[in-house]
């Protein structure tokens, strides 16, 4: 506790510094999208909503027209993409542990990409509508 407030400048530092490394790290995945941003970016004809949840939890309940690609298989997969390279890919997962590296994956390799804030999480917590097969 005598280092914080001896060495409050260089404990203030530090925390300027992870905050910083967060939020690139973030930024570098895409942005974080509101279930309205999206279903606006996707109705417009702007993006294509890619769920990269396993095929068990996509047959479970999914978002009307996302397309499965689960994120083990996303980089194997890529080709699938390819048609939609003009396009806004709007990543989606359960609650949004793995869109952050498959974001900078994608964008690695020329790709505009977002994130739904939350993930299905969200969209369950907001009783949207589920496709179920």
């Amino acid at each position: 506790m005598i280092f914080l407030t001896e060495q409050w400048l260089l404990v203030s530092l530090l925390c300027l510094l992870v905050y910083v490394y967060f939020w690139r790290e973030g930024a570098k995945a895409g942005a974080n999208l509101s279930i309205h941003q999206m279903t606006t970016l996707i109705n417009k004809g702007d993006a294509v909503l890619i769920d990269i949840r396993d095929a068990a939890e996509f047959k479970a309940g999914h978002i009307v027209d996302a397309i499965n690609i689960p994120h083990a298989k996303l980089e194997k997969q890529l080709a699938e993409l390819e048609k939609f390279q003009g396009k806004t890919l709007v990543l989606v997962d359960k609650l949004g542990q793995h869109t952050g590296h498959a974001g900078r994956m994608l964008r690695a390799k020329g790709y505009d990409v977002s994130r739904l804030g939350g993930g299905m999480a969200e969209w369950q917590g907001q009783n949207l509508p589920l496709v179920k097969k």
